[in-house]
């Protein structure tokens, strides 16, 4: 089943179960694939590797704001979007492992050969190809940095 009707029906059940965190985290994915879908310039087909980030935007704005929520002493709404980023994480591929991350960014700096920081920029050009979908890319980044330094 594609993404965009799996989300649709998971809010059917959602509604059903009266689940209201679940079904505002639904409805605001079900939102950003619409858009997604028809957006100029678009074919009207989401492939599921665009589906994945735009999963991991919402993802990461959902977890900026419950941290900037934490700063501001409110814990509610932080919880909140916290509760919606446990919802939308269950749609997105299963993430890499600490030593997975590190097994696979060693490989990638031996294909390319990279010996200092100065060339974190290529390892990090083809990491972030090989590992969407799979990794954030902060992780990513930082451990291109610490396998690098």
């Amino acid at each position: 089943m594609e993404l965009f009707e799996q989300i649709s029906e998971d809010i059917k059940q959602a509604m059903l179960a009266k689940d209201k965190v679940r079904l505002e985290a639904l409805r605001g994915v079900k939102k950003e694939l619409l858009e997604a879908k028809t957006a100029k310039g678009s074919d009207g087909k989401l492939t599921g590797e665009q589906g994945v980030k735009i999963l991991q935007k919402m993802v990461k704005q959902r977890k900026d704001s419950a941290e900037i929520f934490k700063q501001q002493n409110r814990p509610e709404l932080a919880e909140n979007e916290l509760a919606e980023v446990a919802v939308i994480e269950q749609y997105l591929p299963a993430q890499m492992s600490d030593e997975e991350l590190t097994a696979a960014v060693k490989e990638i700096i031996a294909e390319t050969g990279a010996a200092s920081a100065k060339e974190m920029g290529k390892v990090m050009g083809i990491a972030s190809k090989k590992l969407a979908g799979k990794v954030e890319g902060k992780l990513i980044s930082e451990k291109v940095k610490s396998l690098l330094a």
